[in-house]
């Protein structure tokens, strides 16, 4: 079923999401509802609370080959640095360019519950990143200036009906 993405300034894309006990049948079909939404929408990752569900849980997929569904995800590692242009489904056309981790190690949980651990470097570091700071109520737009982000809500609020 495809979710609706909640878009900047959301107040709940704000909040840190709260840790789950565990991975039940309800958040199997909520993360498989994310993977299909983020397909449909042309994303590399999707997280619980821009569905607006506050629990820290993510879906990536950087090539449409290699999903991964995870819960409570920890980065336990990290190392170098790249910069990456990064764009975000809940703040359309914008893109700002981010300095990331270059190579990370992510420990969570998958969809059966089992305790999993991915190293990730490239575009997959970027993308756990990127959706591990959604969990953490963080977002891309933070990262630039108040005025560059006045400037895109005065955008925004121009093209779209409120």
């Amino acid at each position: 079923m495809l979710l609706t993405v909640l878009k900047y300034p959301n107040p709940i894309l704000k909040k840190k999401a709260e840790p789950i006990d565990k991975v039940t049948d309800e958040y199997k079909k909520l993360m498989d509802d994310m993977a299909e939404t983020m397909y449909a929408s042309q994303g590399v990752g999707l997280a619980a609370p821009q569905i607006g569900v506050s629990k820290r849980i993510f879906v990536i997929d950087i090539d449409r080959k290699n999903l991964i569904q995870m819960a409570n995800p920890k980065i336990i590692k990290a190392e170098g640095v790249l910069e990456w242009e990064e764009g975000c489904l809940s703040i359309p056309e914008f893109t700002v360019k981010t300095k990331r981790k270059a190579r990370i190690t992510v420990l969570g949980l998958d969809r059966n519950n089992k305790q999993i651990e991915i190293e990730a470097e490239g575009l997959l570091s970027v993308a756990f990143q990127h959706e591990t700071d959604h969990l953490d109520g963080k977002l891309l737009i933070d990262k630039i200036s108040g005025l560059k982000r006045e400037m895109y809500l005065k955008k925004i609020r121009k093209t779209s009906v409120l």
